[in-house]
């Protein structure tokens, strides 16, 4: 019994030294701010955030479908962004909004910079809490493709927003692309398909989010 013991409270320490370790991480990730108390208060409730949740068909079925595909895209997460940093290279419209003001090249620093904090969003996405810390970094991260806060995070001499349009428009090849991500490690067909829902309905939900501060004071 006592050595039973001992192997259970090595476990739970490795288990904790790990999460540690994942915290860590994530700090180490430059402008990675999703938990920093110097994130304003997102303009958005989160009654309205159920609100918005209930009419995108969005519920805890899709919740553990993106807890499903966490475990499943956690090792894949840089070969998914080799497929959408590579739609985005091959589309002018989109690689634009990395382009260096003095060079009129795309930065690759700016773009090397997002890439790291875009891995984390693949995670964060399958694994959101959507309490008040996470809907606080919404609105940072909508705060950072509109002129408020474009290129300050990465200090790039870039162009000063990304034009909303494309915010919304960018969930259909993301979602679509992440698909066979989604069926690689052996999910049944109908596991993947709830999965790739679950994605349309976040991704979607995120890029309104971030639409707020593109939209004049009361009327979002």
């Amino acid at each position: 019994m006592k050595q039973l013991l001992l192997i259970f409270t090595l476990f739970i320490n490795l288990v904790n030294i790990d999460a540690v370790f994942a915290n860590e991480a994530n700090t180490k990730i430059p402008g990675y701010d999703l938990h920093s108390k110097k994130l304003a208060t997102s303009p958005v409730s989160l009654k309205d955030l159920e609100s918005l949740k209930k009419s995108l068909l969005f519920g805890e079925e899709d919740i553990k479908a993106l807890r499903m595909s966490k475990a499943i895209l956690a090792d894949q997460t840089e070969a998914i962004l080799d497929v959408w940093y590579g739609f985005v290279a091959s589309t002018p419209e989109l690689v634009y909004f990395f382009k260096n003001n003095k060079t009129g090249q795309p930065d690759g620093d700016y773009l090397a910079a997002v890439r790291k904090r875009f891995a984390q969003w693949i995670l964060d996405t399958a694994d959101a809490n959507y309490d008040q810390t996470w809907l606080n970094y919404q609105h940072e991260i909508g705060l950072r493709h509109a002129p408020a806060k474009k290129n300050k995070t990465d200090k790039a001499n870039s162009v000063k927003l990304v034009d909303f349009r494309y915010i919304p428009a960018l969930t259909i090849p993301v979602t679509t692309t992440l698909k066979p991500f989604l069926a690689n490690k052996g999910a049944k067909a109908e596991d993947v398909e709830k999965m790739h829902q679950a994605w349309v309905k976040s991704v979607l939900l995120q890029s309104i989010l971030w639409s707020q501060p593109y939209i004049k004071s009361g009327q979002f």
